[in-house]
């Protein structure tokens, strides 16, 4: 029932109520990453969803878009700036996949939704996380979140689809309030986010 039907009432539900309490630090934000960014406040990109459908997921840019002579983007961290490292730390990016939930492409809680040139590199039982929607924040999130390595990110996400529950969802989200204030977890050690999945 919960799975089925609650879950995705909740979200909707939640989406629509944190967008409106939220909105007087869209117009702020917006203004400050469209200044660094050239006009560019946002940040769209393909994304795998349920049954690894692609949707588009839309967050706030963090990062600008300079490239090196090669013409290829510079690494993230030349490419983070000092607002959007302050966002990203702060988690503020995040706010605009409500705008995701409320279309159904993803879930408050769910495995985070990464890129689709991963998915040809999924063993079966890592793909398993494309069984629920993915979510803004996540098992993983809470137990690591970038600062854990791809095996143990992807065996907490299918741990959290074999054991999804309403309880289950609320301990997470009161943990991810957690990790936002104290900050903690939000890149890999020795990089500005998290290092390239490349298969087992």
């Amino acid at each position: 029932m919960y799975r089925s039907f609650l879950k995705r009432l909740i979200d909707f539900t939640a989406a629509v109520v944190g967008l409106l309490l939220l909105s007087p630090l869209f117009v702020p934000v917006t203004a400050a990453l469209a200044v660094v960014n050239r006009g560019k406040p946002f940040f769209f990109q393909a994304r795998p969803g349920r049954n690894a459908v692609i949707f588009r997921i839309i967050k706030f840019k963090t990062m600008n878009d300079k490239k090196g002579a090669d013409g290829k983007l510079l690494p993230d961290g030349e490419r983070l700036t000092p607002v959007g490292n302050f966002i990203r730390k702060t988690s503020l990016d995040e706010i605009p996949q409500l705008i995701n939930v409320l279309k159904g492409d993803m879930s408050l809680i769910g495995p985070r939704p990464l890129l689709p040139q991963y998915l040809p590199l999924y063993s079966p039982e890592q793909a398993r996380r494309h069984e629920v929607r993915p979510g803004i924040t996540g098992w993983a999130q809470v137990n690591g979140r970038n600062a854990i390595g791809w095996q143990k990110k992807f065996e907490l996400d299918v741990w959290y689809v074999d054991n999804l529950s309403f309880l289950l969802d609320v301990k997470i989200m009161l943990l991810t309030l957690k990790k936002v204030f104290i900050r903690e977890g939000i890149s890999q050690e020795g990089q500005a986010t998290m290092e390239a999945f490349k298969g087992n």
